[in-house]
């Protein structure tokens, strides 16, 4: 507890048993009034029960005040300011109106238990602050530069310019992102992806400010300035939060603006026109009976459990998300996944790895066998930077050290040529070695029938090898599928996404037999960016109602689709500036399984919140109509708004877990 609600759990407990002390001798202090005021009155009967309430209202004031009194400042203050209908006002009115009728004890009771539900209020908007609040503590406080001759000074993080070199001593904070270039560590990354697992970081090793070394220290040159770093980028995001307000939320907003004065007003009306019906009908008007209604129907007015209930219920799931390592940029993106039936991935670097392999060798007929076409197509990428020619290069390396292949021997290559579009052309031993696609080879004038089936039969990227003038193989890489990637299509499904649709570069054969191994319903292959950007629009203008569209994705040409889909989600580790920047939620891994997640927490999270509407709004309709039928007393009017948003928070609460 805050050192506030400190004090105003001592002035609760107080005031408590002060009250329960009044309630308990209630009889006996109203015949000790009634007989004061006898003995001042000298007997004169009229004047017995005016100073009799002066008695109890004197004995019921103290209390008062010691509970309510900070309630009846705000409440002036907000009228001066111009502030009047809010729930400050409600209690002030209401019970200041008990006490004029001689209801003290509905006075304090109403004062006391509204109290009860504002510390309970806050504490528990402080609970759900406590997973956000923790995010915000990644921020670091400063940063060891490393000066040229060699000494360390510690500096605010904002002050170390792009290309310095800082060191990170164990258990510290990681500043500002950078490249380790000296030591080896591992990092706890727990703070903003929420995986438990620590990180090996090493020479050459990118690593991501607000991460926490573990025992062994790094020394990390600057890569960004830290208004351009991880830890500063995912801050301005949470601060930004609250101002991205869900439709409900906002609805609940305008519905209290509207609900509060009506009802005030109609409290009023119902203080004064039916008493006045009775006097010019003739009959008695019972002033105190009606105002005690009117003081219902304030006390019940009161919107706290409703404008409170509501904003926390989604800020809980915002942090229940964050929880699990991913950040939503406000409650309407929570709401917005929540309301998700279609899921639009790119795959490379969202469902597969990134990283090319070879996946298959294929000899043509003949004595070739896999080894010695390997070793001819390492050969005629030796000399090429192309990622395909790396992975050719680590399988050849692989199957050295299985001691399947032999080592290649420098001098062997000459005349390399790269042609941009088809492969390489060069000379191995002297003699023509090509690596390519089938235009490659046709253009030096090799055809084979089997170089069409081994196209064709093969999902992924296929290198065609020749050498002295015969075809002798292919060669198949392809990007290998993402741990976990078939089960976290599968849990979308299990949550409620009725499609998932893949968008891809690559050659529609390629991407079909990944989107068949993953269970993926649709699959549009052979896709430029701007291309990415009208199928999307396509499958927009085929949603249904509230039906909503998610797209994932993490490359920088993937921003534009991330911004038109209804919700934009984007990789936090791997993606680029430019697709968080434009994300509405931030995966802060490549974690996709946890996309599944999201969704539980973001219909778990809405389910609540309409619990709370539906509740409260019923509770109190139905008070309200009881108290203007003099059904209602003062403590059920209480229960209907100190106990509704009670249980509304209660409620609210479990969306700080996880669904499941």
């Amino acid at each position: 507890m805050t050192k506030k609600q400190k004090k105003t759990r001592t002035r609760i407990l107080i005031t408590l048993v002060w009250f329960a002390v009044l309630m308990i001798f209630e009889g006996q202090i109203a015949a000790l009034s009634e007989s004061a005021a006898a003995a001042v009155c000298g007997g004169n009967t009229a004047r017995i029960l005016p100073v009799t309430r002066l008695f109890l209202l004197v004995i019921y004031v103290p209390p008062y005040l010691l509970i309510g009194h900070d309630v009846i400042l705000r409440a002036l203050k907000n009228i001066r300011n111009g502030q009047v209908f809010d729930e400050n006002f409600l209690m002030m009115v209401a019970t200041f109106a008990a006490f004029g009728v001689g209801e003290y004890s509905e006075a304090l009771a109403v004062m006391l238990f509204y109290q009860i539900g504002e510390l309970f209020q806050s504490y528990a908007v402080g609970k759900s602050r406590q997973s956000i609040t923790e995010m915000m503590s990644i921020a670091p406080e400063y940063a060891n530069l490393l000066a040229e001759d060699g000494t360390i000074s510690e500096v605010d993080p904002d002050e170390v310019p792009v290309g310095a070199v800082i060191v990170v001593k164990p258990g510290e904070k990681i500043p500002l992102d950078g490249e380790v270039v000296e030591g080896e560590s591992f990092i706890d990354t727990a703070a903003l992806t929420g995986e438990s697992v620590p990180r090996r970081a090493a020479p050459g090793e990118a690593v991501i400010s607000g991460c926490v070394n573990g025992a062994g220290t790094l020394r990390v040159r600057v890569s960004k300035a830290y208004e351009d770093s991880t830890v500063a980028s995912i801050l301005e995001m949470v601060e930004n939060a609250g101002s991205r307000k869900a439709r409900l939320e906002n609805f609940i907003t305008r519905f209290a603006k509207y609900y509060t004065p009506v009802v005030t007003i109609g409290a009023a009306l119902l203080a004064v026109l039916p008493p006045i019906a009775l006097a010019l009908s003739g009959q008695a008007p019972r002033w105190s009976d009606w105002i005690g209604r009117a003081c219902v129907f304030l006390i019940v007015s009161c919107p706290c459990a409703l404008v409170i209930s509501v904003p926390l219920g989604f800020f809980g799931g915002i942090g229940a998300a964050s929880k699990i390592g991913v950040l939503v940029k406000g409650s309407n993106f929570l709401e917005a996944i929540a309301d998700t039936t279609t899921v639009v991935m790119d795959k490379t670097g969202t469902l597969t790895v990134g990283e090319f392999r070879v996946t298959r060798i294929c000899p043509a007929a003949g004595d070739e066998t896999e080894a010695s076409l390997l070793e001819l197509a390492a050969y005629a990428e030796s000399l090429s930077t192309h990622p395909i020619a790396g992975s050719i290069a680590e399988a050849h390396a692989a199957a050295v050290a299985r001691g399947e292949a032999e080592p290649l021997r420098s001098g062997r290559v000459t005349d390399m040529q790269e042609i941009a579009g088809h492969g390489t052309h060069c000379l191995l031993d002297g003699r023509v070695l090509l690596a390519g696609n089938a235009a490659l080879l046709k253009e030096n004038g090799i055809t084979d029938d089997k170089i069409t089936s081994d196209i064709e039969k093969h999902a992924g990227t296929v290198v065609l090898i020749a050498f002295d003038g015969v075809y002798r193989g292919a060669i198949v890489i392809a990007d290998t599928i993402k741990n976990g990637a078939v089960s976290a299509i599968a849990d979308m499904k299990a949550g409620g996404v009725r499609k998932v649709v893949m968008l891809t570069g690559d050659r529609r054969k390629a991407a079909e037999a990944v989107a068949a191994e993953l269970g993926i319903d649709e699959v549009h292959a052979e896709l430029l960016p701007v291309d990415k950007v009208n199928t999307v629009e396509t499958l927009l203008a085929g949603q249904q109602g509230r039906d909503m569209l998610a797209f994932v994705g993490d490359g920088i040409n993937d921003a534009p689709v991330l911004m038109r889909a209804d919700v934009g989600i984007a990789m936090g580790s791997l993606g680029s500036d430019a697709a968080i920047e434009a994300a509405d939620i931030v995966l802060m891994d490549d974690d996709i399984t946890k996309i599944a997640r999201l969704v539980r927490i973001g219909r778990r999270t809405l389910r609540i919140v309409r619990q709370n509407v539906v509740f409260a709004i019923g509770v109190k309709l139905l008070v309200l109509t009881l108290g203007a039928l003099g059904i209602a007393t003062m403590w059920l009017a209480v229960f209907a708004d100190v106990g509704v948003a009670v249980l509304a928070i209660l409620n609210s609460m479990r969306a700080l877990k996880e669904g499941h």
